[in-house]
């Protein structure tokens, strides 16, 4: 297995024959963490190499070592053509176009191809594999484009520009930031590009690791989110006089969807010790039945846990497979094609994951317009604005949520029903995985900007209840938020950086830590 270990106060992600765990993939993805290959890990790449070497210098063709490949696997390669196989497919295959994609997928798609390599299964030689852990080591970054992958075999273009980097080729990103050629990077980093021998191109390339990297980053990304998710909810409760009965225990066990029961036990939570509450909740107190957003918040937030506890679950089965094709059996002595690269259970959950973003995304639009109007706020000012006529408050937000949430449902028209014929119908029927993972990492971003529009105006309503004193929970985001003083909202002002401020607060986990730091842990 994977271990963590410490290093000169830095931080290094061992990879051994085990799978590598979601919080080892955001260590070396997004915090720069070094890389290093167990001693357990080199010997069965030992292992599979020898069985390599043996069938390429015998005379039965072996697929991929001593054949072309997809469409041309029929032609029988020269043992003195066989690096110039190898080598050609990696350049013809790094064939991708259109916008960068970010170092954080970048990164996380080397590491988890350098984790199928530790497996002993894909006939890579040790030099070749501690390079690429070299690289991440040195964060050196390949240029990889948005467009190229089909999802089938595996992210080929994606993975393909990253191992032109090993041969010292392409354009990388150094440690610090700047673009540049592959073969000026190594140098300055003190690394020798390779040659490829039989095998390793493909080995290089053969992989749902890009797809996979998109959906552990976003898994990471959702868990904080949903919980985010239930603050707002509880705050637009709370601001909007509706009430917390409905989120009872008791009533939630009715119906036993284990995301809806810590949805729930979450908003009891979160509302719990308020003065708002407690302010319409005498024997006269006619709020039983708010309106669907208000009431079945832990119901849609709900769904949502569990289809991330679904995906996660389909990630980690992808964590501990060794995707390659051919495969190596070191055992039995032998390679064997098979069709594991194919993304269907990677593109599958990664389509699953926007829906439910959507949905979320929806939900709270649908909370924040409530606040916005006369007729449904319970007596807050039109738009939550201090002169209203004059100014127009948090009327536009508004609007900025519901384009972000009109933006979700097209991205949530799934990727992986979409099919295309390559390879000279060899590859006849593809996954579209890396297209579904594009679009989940837009639905993510556009998910956690439109709570935290939510939460502007749950803050600002919430303050605008004064006297009445908010839960210790709600207190604490409206402190950190800080966004109405002396109870009045102020004239309009630009109100663009505001959003951008309260969204940094809810990215970098801000939010989340004051509501922890109040109450406790959230489920």
């Amino acid at each position: 297995m994977s271990e963590h270990l410490s290093s000169a106060g830095a931080e290094t992600v061992v990879v051994g024959t085990g799978p590598v765990s979601l919080a080892e993939l955001v260590a070396v993805a997004r915090d720069g963490a070094a890389v290093r290959l167990s001693d357990e890990a080199l010997s069965a790449i030992a292992r599979a190499r020898a069985v390599v070497e043996e069938l390429a210098q015998g005379e039965t063709p072996a697929y991929g070592i001593s054949t072309g490949f997809g469409a041309l696997a029929t032609r029988h390669i020269a043992p003195e053509m066989r690096t110039r196989l190898q080598q050609s497919l990696v350049r013809s295959h790094a064939a991708g176009s259109g916008p960068e994609v970010e170092t954080e997928v970048v990164r996380g798609l080397m590491l988890l191809r350098l984790s199928t390599l530790a497996t002993g299964h894909t006939g890579i030689r040790d030099r070749t594999a501690q390079l690429m852990a070299a690289l991440l080591s040195a964060r050196i970054t390949p240029i990889v484009h948005e467009y190229g992958s089909l999802g089938c075999s595996g992210d080929l273009a994606p993975l393909a520009h990253c191992a032109l980097a090993l041969l010292g080729e392409g354009e990388v990103r150094d440690a610090d930031g700047r673009r540049q050629p592959a073969a000026e990077a190594l140098a300055s980093a003190g690394l020798t590009p390779v040659e490829l021998a039989a095998k390793e191109g493909l080995a290089l390339i053969n992989g749902t690791d890009g797809m996979l990297a998109m959906l552990v980053l976003a898994i990471h990304d959702l868990r904080r989110l949903l919980q985010v998710a239930d603050i707002t909810a509880a705050m637009s409760v709370e601001a909007q006089l509706g009430t917390d009965r409905v989120f009872a225990a008791e009533l939630q066990a009715l119906r036993p969807h284990p995301g809806q029961a810590a949805s729930a036990a979450n908003l009891v939570r979160l509302l719990a010790d308020s003065g708002v509450v407690a302010s319409h909740r005498g024997p006269d107190c006619n709020r039983v039945q708010d309106a669907y957003s208000l009431r079945c918040s832990p119901q849609v937030h709900g769904a949502a846990r569990d289809t991330v506890a679904h995906a996660l679950a389909v990630a980690e089965r992808e964590l501990a497979s060794a995707i390659d094709n051919p495969v190596v059996l070191p055992d039995a002595g032998r390679v064997e094609s098979n069709g594991n690269f194919h993304g269907a259970p990677v593109a599958y959950v990664l389509d699953f994951l926007a829906i439910a973003i959507a949905d979320v995304a929806s939900i709270a639009e649908r909370r924040t317009d409530r606040f916005l109007d006369v007729a449904r706020n319970h007596g807050l000012p039109p738009f939550l604005a201090d002169d209203p006529g004059v100014d127009s408050g948090l009327m536009i937000a508004q609007y900025t949520q519901a384009s972000i949430v009109s933006e979700l449902k097209r991205l949530a028209v799934p990727a992986s029903v979409d099919s295309i014929p390559s390879s000279a119908m060899q590859e006849d029927h593809v996954s579209m995985g890396w297209s579904a993972g594009r679009k989940l990492r837009r639905a993510v971003d556009g998910l956690s900007r439109v709570l935290s529009i939510e939460l502007l105006a749950a803050a600002r309503a919430l303050q605008l209840r004064a006297p009445l004193i908010p839960s210790p929970a709600s207190a604490a985001v409206v402190d950190l938020l800080g966004t109405v003083d002396a109870g009045r909202p102020g004239p309009d002002r630009h109100l663009s950086p505001e959003i951008d401020r309260v969204h940094h607060q809810v990215q970098s986990g801000a939010v989340l830590r004051a509501v922890v730091d109040a109450i406790g842990e959230l489920q």
